[in-house]
């Protein structure tokens, strides 16, 4: 099974013939130059491939972006505000080492030198990070910020924290 990565949302339609804007988290201006397909989530883990006919920069954090077979405004407006995925090989290739969001997948370690889990969702905030784990089967929230945060080992796909006493007692 192919894995996928959450970027951003088509957030709105764009002019008559089927454009969108993309709000990506990718952490650099990107006109997704040589992607080809992206994914949105029909239902639970069950991704539904659309491909890209032309993608241009809007800004830093969007992109319009034109799909085969979506002509109209009104099936536009149909994929809005749908969630979109990158498969794991298209997502290496497109998210800035530096964002936040380029820690999908890195595995979670505890002070304890205790491993999490891996990050399944990262939320920004304007002072934090939350990092999404799956904790014994349920969705934990990890604050990272400048306080709670280690080390980063990029070649070993590793975040090292320090949590506060009874964080994951809440979730376990």
């Amino acid at each position: 099974m192919s894995e996928y990565f959450k970027i951003g949302k088509l957030a709105a339609s764009f002019g008559l013939k089927g454009e969108l804007v993309l709000q990506h988290s990718l952490g650099k201006k990107t006109a997704l130059k040589g992607l080809e397909t992206i994914f949105l989530e029909e239902g639970k883990d069950n991704f539904m491939p659309y491909f890209i006919s032309a993608a241009s920069v809007k800004n830093d954090k969007e992109v319009y972006i034109k799909l085969e077979g979506i002509d109209s405004k009104e099936a536009a407006r149909k994929l809005t505000p749908k969630e979109v995925w990158l498969a794991a090989a298209d997502f290496t290739s497109f998210a800035a080492t530096s964002s936040p969001i380029a820690l999908l997948g890195f595995h979670l370690i505890a002070d304890n030198a205790e491993d999490l889990g891996a990050i399944i969702e990262v939320i920004e905030q304007p002072h934090q990070i939350l990092c999404a784990i799956l904790l014994e089967g349920k969705e934990a929230l990890i604050p990272i910020h400048q306080e709670s945060l280690d080390k980063i080992d990029r070649k070993n796909r590793k975040v090292y924290v320090s949590l506060p006493d009874g964080l994951l007692d809440i979730y376990r």
